[in-house]
């Protein structure tokens, strides 16, 4: 089992930045695709962004509308993953959610674990 714990969220001003992490334990963290989703209040959660370690390269992909402003990163000897934020705008406000999967997650989206969340608010 494994358990996942978000942590930076907070208010900010649009056009800040903002990072969040994730601190994985309970499993074998670098043999995970990690992700992040979000969900706006009255609204499906998205994916966001998501990391794979494999062949010692990691993969990435990020969803449109924050491409170029996002970026993922995975500290292996930590068991975190990290979203930073820049350019953050109004929409972006959301509760953020860490998941952990297997490899083909990355692809796939269907991730198995999930963290609590960690509230994200962007003031215009």
């Amino acid at each position: 089992q494994v358990q996942l714990v978000e942590s930076g969220g907070g208010l900010v001003q649009a056009g800040d930045s903002l990072r969040l992490s994730c601190a994985a334990s309970g499993g074998t963290f670098s043999s995970y695709a990690m992700g992040w989703f979000r969900q706006a209040p009255g609204k499906e959660r998205e994916f966001v962004a998501a990391i794979r370690l494999s062949g010692g390269t990691y993969y990435t992909r990020f969803a449109d509308s924050v491409k170029g402003r996002f970026t993922i990163s995975s500290d292996n000897a930590k068991n975190t993953v990290y979203l930073q934020m820049n350019s953050l705008k109004p929409e972006d406000t959301a509760v953020y959610y860490c998941a952990a999967g297997q490899p083909g997650s990355l692809y796939s989206r269907l991730y198995d674990y999930w963290g609590q969340g960690t509230q994200v608010t962007v003031s215009s």
